[in-house]
């Protein structure tokens, strides 16, 4: 009996003696339409990201906008000592840590929480309807919510004149207690963005085989034992490397939403890096301080990331790379 050998065709033929930039032309020519569809992200991380890192050399120098990149004396590590000199960079760095692990502590953990309750309800119907809403306030910007938070926390806005008819409480100086400062922004992003936070973890669990819930319940295990040793082992592995990621971001809280709840009464426990940097290098024309700060902001974010990934992979989980 004579055997036959199946001609398995590759995606494109490639010749033992064609050169490696001519399989790479020839791979760019095969997937022309999906490079096509990358490029306007790859232009924009160039434009916007990659670039303007060639302005980071200020750092180093004494910048003046009147001698340029070049002709601006080379001084060194002079800006990143004057960091850890100036109280109030150090009193900025412990606001934003603050603020930073307020939010990882906080609104982190009730993006999963909203994901599990929406994962458990059944009406498909009520259940897109619920995923809608809590979309909503993602779309909203920051001008349009904090325009909100006026309304209802200043001194004559919703919330004070029911605490004072209801309770005859003296108003609250909800705006400019330093005090009350991190708790409203908090409270903001976890309103903003915990639903949209949903996506990703609602995106894990649809992978779940429903048959592990099927052999759950016949073992006699509630909804709760289900979620606990089937749900949320299932998106460990993605809340993790969400975790790694917002660890890089630590030391950026948002600059749109802490500058616009800024106010002198509450400038001290609420000045961030990213308005830091801009009362710094914009309004003082402070350009190599300021990119010093925001230099020393990213390595940090950087050194985090790596710290994170490596402890991630020791406890033998599946870290960001």
């Amino acid at each position: 009996m004579e055997l036959k050998t199946l001609n398995v065709e590759e995606p494109f033929p490639i010749s033992p003696k064609e050169s490696k930039w001519s399989r790479i032309v020839k791979r760019i020519v095969k997937d022309k339409y999906l490079i096509l569809l990358l490029l306007p992200g790859i232009l924009y991380f160039l434009i916007y990201r990659v670039v303007p890192m060639v302005g980071i050399v200020i750092a180093f120098k004494d910048y003046s906008a009147f001698r340029g990149f070049v002709d601006s004396p080379w001084v060194g590590l002079k800006y990143f000592k004057l960091i850890f000199q100036d109280t109030e960079v150090l009193r900025v760095i412990w606001n934003t840590l603050q603020i930073s692990f307020l939010q990882i502590f906080f609104a982190f953990p009730i993006s999963i929480v909203l994901a599990l309750m929406i994962n458990e309800v059944r009406n498909q119907f009520f259940k897109r309807v619920v995923q809608s809403i809590v979309y909503l306030p993602h779309f909203l910007s920051w001008v349009v919510v904090i325009g909100i938070t006026v309304i209802f926390l200043r001194s004559e806005g919703l919330l004070n004149t029911f605490l004072v008819h209801a309770f005859g409480m003296n108003p609250i100086d909800f705006l400019t207690d330093p005090n009350l400062f991190k708790p409203i922004v908090i409270l903001q992003v976890i309103w903003k963005e915990s639903g949209w936070g949903t996506i990703i973890f609602l995106a894990a669990l649809a992978g779940v085989d429903p048959a592990l819930y099927e052999a759950a319940a016949m073992d006699g295990a509630n909804r709760w034992r289900q979620i606990w040793h089937i749900t949320l082992p299932a998106i460990k592995s993605t809340i993790i490397i969400l975790l790694i990621l917002r660890l890089g971001n630590v030391m950026e809280t948002g600059f749109e939403q802490i500058f616009l709840m800024l106010n002198p009464f509450n400038m001290e426990s609420g000045n961030v890096l990213d308005t830091f940097v801009y009362f710094k290098g914009i309004q003082q024309a402070n350009y190599s301080f300021a990119t010093a700060v925001g230099l020393f902001k990213g390595l940090v974010g950087l050194v985090l990331v790596f710290v994170a990934n490596r402890l991630a992979k020791k406890f033998g989980e599946e870290g960001l790379y």
